[in-house]
């Protein structure tokens, strides 16, 4: 099946599955109507219910599905449905609340019903997992923590909500209506086990060994590693995969890197990581030897999905540069001729990462490379400042239009680039970009 066709394949079991419920509620027996209001804040209770019950399979990291869009997408899709789906229920209490204050009943949970009561508290355990979830970094939640709460409180909270559906029973008394909402919670509950213990099963059947720790410049490190007792996994060069190190798969320590080695080098797998946080701060740390846990591959950001382009543009800042690594080393091993310009941005010469490297890949490929410094030396000649319009428009080849241009790097500079390019006349099928910070 094609790329496009999958795509909306997917798309489309989506959509059926989060419209079902408020598609279905309608057949049969439906209770008299209860007024304008009152019948639209059922229809977006149960369409917001259907959109947070979908949640956790777009995390699920189930591969088929993704495949067509990229996971990094689907994460942000993630963010984004949560969004609508919490607006939605929002949107429900709020009428019924302003409307239709006697169907609530009482505040106190000792005096009201159980059932309205757990709907109240689901409403306040979503809104928690949203506002942590998007201000995570402001309040300080470190990553590992955050995963477990998410996970929790996004279940106890879906299991309240489906109690509060049931026991109001409008629009649900019938068997098969109950059995649909049922069946909601068992899907839900299939992926936790599938996500929490099959596949860490999976992983921990399938170790990796470090077999190397290399320093590179802009405090990265490189971990090279290779399967242990088993055959590895196979990767196109843009791709990433979960690393756990130092703990066991079935722990919520799993970090998304991509991968920076190239994808003709046998089982051996490399990801270079830079100090930015709690735990990549301690990568630096991790000896040879070392046991270490993959899932993946994961992404659609490369280059093997065009293979009838002319030549190719990369942007990339900071470690961002990783995944263009992975590319350009490949393309150096498969003997690729055609054209290839890198703009890469740094701070200063001290955090160009694989400066050396970058060099001597200059003789295995037509390869241009265009370094951009924020604070040079004086006696810098290369570009200055940051990735803008006008450097584009000064350094890109005339045939620009007709390559496909990959963009890695902060959010800033990727909204930049993409933005410029558009201007410039290099149609929206050509950028190609991946979310630099996904979680």
């Amino acid at each position: 099946m094609g790329v496009t066709a999958s795509a909306v394949l997917w798309a489309g079991v989506y959509l059926a599955l989060v419209s079902a419920p408020l598609v279905l509620l309608l057949v049969g027996e439906v209770p008299p109507g209860g007024g304008v209001w009152w019948d639209f804040s059922m229809a977006l209770g149960f369409a917001g219910m259907a959109i947070m019950g979908v949640q956790f399979a777009l995390t699920a990291r189930l591969r088929n599905a993704t495949a067509p869009f990229g996971i990094d997408i689907i994460y942000y899709f993630h963010r984004l449905a949560a969004l609508v789906g919490i607006g939605l229920i929002v949107a429900h209490y709020a009428i019924v609340r302003s409307f239709y204050p006697e169907a609530i009943g009482p505040l106190d949970p000792l005096e009201a019903a159980g059932y309205m009561s757990a709907g109240r508290a689901a409403l306040a355990l979503f809104l928690v997992v949203i506002v942590s979830s998007l201000w995570r970094k402001q309040l300080r939640i470190d990553y590992e923590h955050w995963r477990i709460a998410h996970a929790v409180l996004a279940t106890l909270a879906f299991l309240l909500a489906m109690v509060h559906i049931l026991g109001v029973g409008y629009y649900t008394h019938a068997p098969w209506k109950h059995a649909l909402w049922i069946g909601y919670t068992l899907f839900w509950a299939l992926l936790i086990i599938y996500v929490r213990i099959v596949k860490p099963w999976r992983m921990l059947r399938a170790p990796y060994r470090v077999v190397a720790v290399r320093p590179e410049r802009g405090h990265t490190t490189t971990l090279a590693l290779e399967p242990d007792g088993h055959p590895g996994m196979r990767f196109a060069p843009g791709q990433f995969a979960w690393l756990t190190l130092r703990g066991s798969p079935f722990r919520f320590e799993e970090h998304p890197f991509s991968f920076s080695g190239s994808a003709e080098r046998g089982g051996r797998l490399e990801f270079s990581i830079k100090a930015l946080g709690d735990f990549t701060g301690t990568v630096h740390t991790v000896e040879v030897g070392e046991t270490a846990y993959l899932d993946g591959p994961y992404g659609v950001f490369g280059v093997d999905r065009y293979p009838d382009s002319p030549g190719f543009v990369f942007v990339s800042a900071g470690v961002g540069i990783a995944p263009v690594m992975s590319m350009l080393r490949t393309l150096a091993d498969r003997g690729d001729r055609r054209p290839l310009l890198l703009i890469y941005a740094n701070t200063d010469p001290d955090s160009v990462i694989f400066s050396d490297e970058l060099e001597s890949l200059r003789g295995r490929l037509d390869l241009a490379v265009v370094h951009v410094l924020e604070h040079p030396p004086g006696d810098w000649n290369g570009e200055r400042g940051r990735i803008d319009a006008e450097l584009l428009r000064r350094v890109l080849p005339p045939d620009y239009r007709g390559r496909e241009h990959f963009i890695c790097g902060p959010r800033a500079v990727s909204d930049i680039v993409q933005r410029e390019l558009h201007a410039m006349g290099v149609r929206l099928g050509q950028v190609h970009f991946e979310l630099f910070d996904m979680v």
